[in-house]
C-alpha cells in the first residue's frame, strides 16, 4: 500500500493529466455515438485540445512562478544577565597565580585544553600543569567540579 502511494505521489502530475485525458475523450467518444459532433469533429477537437493546453500552459506558469524559498523574520527580545562582581574575598581564599585564573576562566567558557593553549599561547601539557595546580588548589577532581565550584564561590564572571 504505501509503495502504491509512494509511486503516486512521486508521478501525481503525470497521473492527474493522464485521467484528464482519459476524460476528455470519453467525453468525446460520448459525443460522438450521439452524433453530436460528426459534421465538426475536427473543430470541436482542435478546440477541446487548445483549451487543454491553454489551462495545462497556465497551470505550469503559475507552479513555476511560486517562490521555492519562505524567509520568515522572528524578532524575539533577548534578556540579557547582569554579570554579578566576582568575589575577590574567595578569590584571595584559593591563592590562585593569574595565570591559572585565566586558564580557570577560558575553563567556564567551555575551552578545551587544546583551545586554552592556543588562546594563552602555551603548550598544552604546561595547561594540564595549570589545570591540575587548579584542581589541587580548589580541593576538586575534575574539570566539571571545578567549573561549579568556580560558580558557587563566585570568582568568575
Amino acid at each position: 500500500m504505501s509503495a502504491l502511494k509512494n509511486i503516486f505521489t512521486r508521478y501525481r502530475y503525470i497521473v492527474l493529466y493522464g485521467l484528464i485525458m482519459a476524460v476528455l475523450v470519453f467525453v468525446l467518444k460520448w459525443l460522438q455515438w450521439r452524433f453530436l459532433i460528426v459534421d465538426n469533429s475536427i473543430d470541436i477537437y482542435v478546440g477541446l485540445i487548445a483549451v487543454f493546453f491553454t489551462v495545462l500552459g497556465i497551470g505550469v506558469s503559475l507552479q513555476l512562478s511560486k517562490p521555492k524559498v519562505h524567509t520568515v523574520v522572528i524578532e524575539k527580545e533577548v534578556p540579557v544577565a547582569m554579570q554579578e562582581p566576582v568575589d575577590v574575598v574567595e578569590l584571595e581564599k584559593l591563592n590562585l597565580t593569574s595565570r591559572e585564573y585565566e586558564v580557570l576562566q577560558l575553563m567556564v567558557k567551555g575551552y578545551s585544553n587544546t583551545e586554552i593553549a592556543a588562546a594563552l599561547f602555551l603548550s598544552l601539557s604546561t595547561i594540564k600543569t595549570h589545570a591540575s595546580n587548579l584542581f589541587a588548589k580548589m580541593d576538586v577532581t575534575s574539570r566539571t567540579k571545578a567549573i561549579e565550584k568556580a560558580k558557587r564561590l563566585r570568582i568568575t564572571p
